[in-house]
């Protein structure tokens, strides 16, 4: 079946052309039951190479939780990337895999006892934390290992903030380290996060110049750090051009050199810029309603089992198959399958007149999206096919 798609400069802005062609030429050789998610290996590859390029001394550990796909962390195992964790979960898959534990790290603040004690077995051997308990519990399951404290940054102009949850100020992260050597453990260096989805390329100087302050003050009580974890949160276009890993890349290489050590390690957790705008998802239109004054149109993939990240506010992009009418363009609210009024992707999306058995395409959906995915309400959890 020959599918038939309008692509505009627009879409081609979102995501590379490549990936939509690959897209299209996969839609019209395979039989479709839809919902599913395509990754395309060959953009995958290329932010894989891309990201770190511009900071010396960088190691890049993926961040598993943006997608922890097996085929998908099966074909960065090849690349050699390195992995970022928080789970047992996470680490049984790449243990499966054959994934070295000097290639996995676990910046997951709050690690849970039964996690501890698989890292300990599998010989993981670096882990964030910034609490006096955290230390406890670390140095009881996995002694003399690597740690680094998380400090408090802005997270002002992130799609996705993460400032709340996690994080010390200057002082606690100065006796947490303290706290840490005296317990065993080896502190080692510093970690924050910008938030995800960053768009302030200014956030990584104010996190830069706060790490270089506990930096000095540690090393004049005696505690010498040789690591800086700089987290996530490189952006990708979901409906509008953003901040590129370049320019971000070259500031933050800019600021460290400036201020910390040559020899400094500097490690990067990028998630969603590995894999977001490699993924396209795949669905059907269900339905279609008028309600008051507002076009519905439903389609069979939803919040609960893809999209989460719409209700905190991140906005996709959508093509909408047989739609080469541009004129005949409306607002539509974009609901799930599910019978949950919470299920609502988006409203006021600018779309051409779409029909129940047409297929929509979300583009830069490859990043927390099946990841997030339950099968609330009988919904099954989509397929992930790598291109």
């Amino acid at each position: 079946m020959l599918r038939k798609f309008k692509i505009d400069k627009y879409h081609a802005g979102i995501v590379p052309e490549s990936t939509l062609f690959k897209t299209l030429r996969y839609l019209d050789t395979e039989k479709i039951e839809t919902p599913f998610l395509l990754i395309d290996k060959d953009k995958v590859r290329e932010k894989t190479t891309m990201i770190g390029r511009n900071i010396k001394n960088a190691k890049v550990f993926y961040a598993v939780k943006a997608n922890p796909d097996i085929e998908i962390l099966r074909f960065l195992n090849g690349l050699k990337m390195g992995f970022e964790i928080a789970s047992e979960g996470e680490l049984e898959i790449l243990s499966s895999i054959g994934v070295e534990p000097s290639r996995i790290i676990s910046s997951n603040p709050v690690k849970s006892l039964k996690f501890l004690k698989i890292a300990a077995s599998c010989r993981v051997n670096h882990f964030s934390f910034d609490s006096m308990e955290e230390v406890n519990k670390i140095a009881k399951f996995i002694p003399d290992c690597n740690v680094y404290v998380r400090l408090s940054v802005p997270n002002e102009g992130s799609e996705w903030p993460l400032s709340k949850k996690f994080g010390v100020e200057l002082d606690d992260a100065l006796s947490l380290l303290s706290y840490a050597k005296d317990s065993g453990l080896n502190p080692v260096g510093i970690t924050f996060h910008v938030g995800s989805q960053c768009t302030n390329i200014y956030n990584w100087n104010i996190a830069l110049d706060k790490a270089k302050t506990l930096w000095d003050i540690s090393r004049k009580k005696g505690i010498e750090l040789r690591l800086l974890n700089i987290g996530g949160g490189y952006p990708i276009k979901y409906t509008k051009n953003v901040v590129s890993i370049e320019a971000i890349e070259k500031n933050v290489n800019s600021l460290i050199f400036e201020r910390f050590p040559e020899d400094i390690e500097i490690q990067i957790e990028p998630g969603r810029a590995v894999v977001g705008d490699a993924g396209i998802f795949v669905s059907t239109v269900i339905g279609k309603a008028a309600r008051g004054d507002e076009d519905w149109v439903y389609i069979d993939v939803g919040v609960f089992n893809g999209l989460m990240e719409s209700v905190g506010g991140i906005k996709y992009s959508y093509i909408v198959e047989g739609s080469r009418q541009a004129r005949s363009r409306k607002q539509w609210t974009i609901a799930g399958p599910s019978c949950d009024s919470f299920d609502v992707i988006d409203k006021n999306v600018s779309l051409p007149e779409p029909q129940v058995g047409n297929l929509m395409l979300v583009l830069s959906s490859g990043a927390y999206t099946v990841s997030y995915a339950s099968e609330f309400n009988g919904f099954s959890i989509p397929k992930t096919i790598l291109i």
